[in-house]
């Protein structure tokens, strides 16, 4: 009321303003003390800042008026002299603008307070976030549960320090669909799903005081509560959903006789947690070890005696392993089942369909921890693995051989029996580091023009399945299976991951084995290619697209940033940092013919002829 006073002395002489402010007084103040304070809010917002605009409009009119008004009295009356006039006009002058200051600041404060108000006002598309309860069994500080907010949700704090616990009722009737039997007041409502609406269950635990309102599902998923109206709504306090796990528990400790008190929050999350900068660190790691692998397991090659021991094992000790060499047309092909698997994946997304993975991974895992620990054993020591044994089913091996198998076996049963433990992700991230690594030697790109096909086709797979997908699955089919199967608790193996560190919301940061794989296989093409040219670290290509790749990594962490944490198709930013650099390097040292149609055969029957020379 006393901004309104202010603004009438502004209009000394406009008495039609000073009547509509004193009817509009009137009524403000008779809603005001009337019981529906709340309900006329929103309108009285909404009266004072259309009534506050037309006044300031009018009073800035009139002042600019009579200034105005004043130069031109001035100007045209011959009987004041040239001193008299410019006396008016400063005088005019330096009254209009401390006047307007002041009306424009009194405007600014009230589309200010107003903004606020409306800030308050809940919707049934405001946004809905997770939430954690934070409970409290007897005075003892017990579990935290997740929950999920309403949309039409008051505003819920960012942390609990400093707010009061609120002791948990269970409603009556548990629906909470029609009136309460007895007073909530200060309480937090525990209710039912089911048998009415949301919205309805808010309006019912408002109407009888309670502070919050918790809704247990029927189930162990946490579904979004939301609702149809299109106007503000009238609810004032936090409403959240929780799992029928998490809702049994405070039923068991209410049923008890214990106090079971709560608080609701909403922590922030990071966007970029530090332990991304490890996953950083292994991915960049990985990608340069598994293509310099030949080189690290070189130096110890085994003698004569043992290469004919091992001609004929069923488990392969020597380094000459089969090599696939991929054609364009098989870089296509392998893209699109890449696609396929994919689809089906997040079709028919279950525990034992994650499970088929799991064992498929577990076998292809340890046949590359067996395949590395073998070389690395054999370039340390020339004289291990020459004792055989004839294994049945399996043939002849050495006893070296066979006992780094059981031993691979025996992590990979450990992993997948404690796969669930917080500690799960390091034998993990062992597993699927040496399956790149072997996936590395077993498969390689012939020259660039193979390597454009793939990395371009394996660009546009990522880019498709994460951004673009959505519009025919309505979600981002890469980031669904990503996830796993929530119903479960399942998730695919196939990514590296490394803890959130900060993060209150606990998880993982993740990253594909395809993000390592792709590009992988252009810097193991250029290992091969600066070896067989004879190329330092500065004129070669290696060095320089790894470079590329721990940028192109860091692109992808920073746009996770901009994006407030969406899922980002790390292809998108490695391709271009790995093959765009090897392309752009190759012009630049007039080279790009070459390595389009390189040819490994007849560079090293180059190579044989210049040693032989």
């Amino acid at each position: 009321m006393s901004i309104l006073r202010v603004l009438q002395v502004f209009d000394q002489s406009n008495g039609c303003q000073r009547a509509r402010v004193n009817i509009q007084t009137g009524i403000v103040e008779e809603l005001l003390q009337g019981e529906k304070r709340e309900e006329h809010q929103l309108l009285l917002s909404l009266s004072r800042l259309s009534l506050y605009k037309h006044i300031i409009n009018q009073l800035t009119i009139n002042h600019i008026f009579n200034f105005n008004l004043g130069e031109k009295e001035v100007e045209n009356n011959p009987n004041n002299g040239e001193h008299e006039g410019a006396k008016m006009k400063r005088r005019n002058q330096s009254s209009i603008f401390p006047k307007l200051a002041v009306i424009y600041g009194v405007l600014f404060f009230i589309l200010s307070t107003t903004a606020s108000a409306d800030e308050s006002l809940t919707f049934c598309d405001n946004t809905s976030v997770s939430v954690k309860i934070k409970i409290w069994v007897n005075g003892v500080e017990g579990q935290t549960l997740e929950g999920q907010s309403a949309t039409f949700s008051a505003k819920i704090p960012k942390t609990y320090n400093g707010l009061a616990k609120q002791p948990v009722v269970l409603t009556n009737p548990l629906n909470c669909c029609s009136n309460l039997s007895s007073e909530l007041s200060g309480f937090t409502a525990l209710a039912r799903r089911g048998d009415c609406d949301y919205l309805v269950k808010a309006k019912v635990a408002q109407a009888a005081g309670a502070a919050s309102l918790v809704v247990i599902n029927d189930s162990e998923d946490i579904v979004e509560m939301s609702c149809s109206e299109k106007s503000a709504l009238d609810i004032s306090i936090p409403v959240v959903m929780i799992s029928k796990l998490g809702g049994d528990a405070l039923n068991e400790s209410l049923s008890a006789g214990g106090k079971v008190e709560l608080l609701v929050y909403v922590p922030e999350s990071l966007i970029i947690d530090p332990g991304a900068a490890f996953l950083w660190l292994m991915a960049v790691a990985t990608v340069i070890c598994a293509s310099l692998w030949s080189e690290i397991t070189k130096s110890g090659e085994t003698n004569g005696n043992y290469d004919e021991l091992s001609e004929k094992p069923s488990y392969k000790d020597d380094e000459e392993n089969e090599i696939i060499e991929m054609s364009t047309m098989s870089a296509v092909i392998f893209v699109i089942s890449a696609s396929t698997f994919l689809v089906l994946l997040y079709l028919f997304m279950s525990s034992w369909f994650i499970w088929v993975l799991i064992v498929f991974f577990c076998l292809g895992a340890v046949e590359g921890m067996h395949s590395c620990i073998v070389a690395l054993v054999k370039s340390k020591c020339r004289g291990c693995g020459q004792k055989i044994v004839n294994v049945p089913f399996f043939g002849t091996t050495t006893v070296m051989s066979l006992l780094v198998l059981l031993i691979c076996m025996a992590f990979a049963i450990f992993w997948v029996c404690t796969r669930k433990e917080s500690y799960a992700w390091v034998g993990q991230d062992i597993l699927g580091i040496c399956l790149i690594i072997a996936v590395l030697q077993l498969a390689q790109l012939p020259n660039v023009k193979v390597a454009t096909v793939l990395l371009c086709c394996a660009f546009m797979y990522d880019i498709f399945w994460v951004f673009i997908s959505p519009l025919f699955f309505h979600d981002s089919v890469m980031i669904s299976v990503a996830q796993g199967d929530s119903s479960s608790g399942e998730s695919i193996p196939m990514v590296l991951r490394f803890p959130r560190l900060f993060d209150p919301w606990g998880g993982y940061s993740v990253l594909g084995f395809g993000d390592i794989l792709f590009p992988g296989l252009l810097l193991s093409f250029t290992v091969r290619y600066d070896k067989a040219k004879k190329r330092t670290w500065q004129d070669g290509y290696f060095v320089w697209l790894a470079i590329g790749y721990a940028c192109g990594l860091l692109f992808t962490y920073l746009a996770l940033y901009l994006m407030n944490g969406h899922g980002q198709p790390a292809l998108l930013y490695l391709v271009p940092c790995t093959l765009g650099t090897c392309i752009v390097l190759g012009l630049v040292r007039n080279e790009f013919k070459e390595l389009w149609n390189y040819n490994a055969n007849e560079s090293k029957e180059t190579l044989v002829r210049d040693e032989e020379a």
